[in-house]
């Protein structure tokens, strides 16, 4: 019960950040070789271990060596065409704890010399500005949609065992149904043995009164029995 209602409260969370649109905004954050120029967005239901290997396999496609570096991800020499057809290092870290319903993901762009910023870059920094919101929205989503199918797997144990309940329900009906019919039957047999009960006080009793009743019968019948068998010796 204590899970599903910690999943509830999660998928509460989720929603409500969720909801939040996705923005990015560009400051000076600690990356890459001291304080640089970057852009910071928020992930949503996202813990900062996941980001940060979600960042890596995202940026794959744009090839350049992957590391870490300075608590974060590091990528060496990557080739961002969109951006030009020089090679670029990009930084990228999460700043959040594990558990956190937000966190900020902090990506840094070095073009050589200097770092990637909307005033002297901007068509650049407009390419960056979509990777980085892509990436946001795949992270998130894909964060999302693995606490959906965990629900989704809670539930489905939750309507198994329902069903599981109703067929023991049903077991538990069929048993009361059969010790009420028992029951029934049982009554309809004490009520029928103490008619039989009552019936055979009432032959008991008119036994006794016939056994009453013939007694004087015998004794008279005795007599002519005793008279005739006299009658009889009495015969020379």
């Amino acid at each position: 019960m204590k899970k599903i209602l910690t999943l509830t409260i999660v998928l509460s969370f989720t929603v409500w950040g969720f909801a939040q649109k996705i923005k990015i905004k560009e400051s000076r954050e600690s990356i890459g070789p001291g304080s640089n120029n970057a852009l910071v967005v928020t992930l949503y239901s996202v813990d900062p271990e996941i980001a940060a290997e979600a960042f890596r396999s995202y940026m794959k496609p744009y090839g350049g060596k992957r590391g870490e570096k300075d608590g974060g991800i590091f990528i060496d020499h990557a080739l961002i065409k969109d951006m030009g057809n020089n090679t670029i290092d990009v930084y990228g870290k999460a700043q959040g704890a594990k558990g956190d319903k937000e966190i900020k993901f902090v990506v840094g762009f070095d073009l050589g010399g200097a770092f990637l910023n909307s005033s002297d870059h901007k068509a650049q920094y407009s390419v960056a500005e979509k990777i980085v919101k892509e990436f946001a929205l795949k992270a998130t989503k894909d964060a999302i949609e693995a606490q959906l199918k965990a629900a989704q797997k809670v539930q489905g144990k939750l309507e198994n065992e329902l069903k599981d309940l109703e067929k023991e329900n049903k077991n538990l009906t069929g048993n009361m149904e059969d010790y009420k019919a028992k029951i029934k039957k049982a009554e309809e047999e004490i009520i029928s043995n103490k008619d039989k009960i009552k019936k055979a006080e009432g032959d008991i009793l008119t036994n006794k009164s016939n056994q009453d009743k013939k007694k004087p019968e015998i004794e008279a019948q005795k007599k002519i029995v005793t008279n005739i068998d006299t009658q009889l010796k009495g015969v020379q």
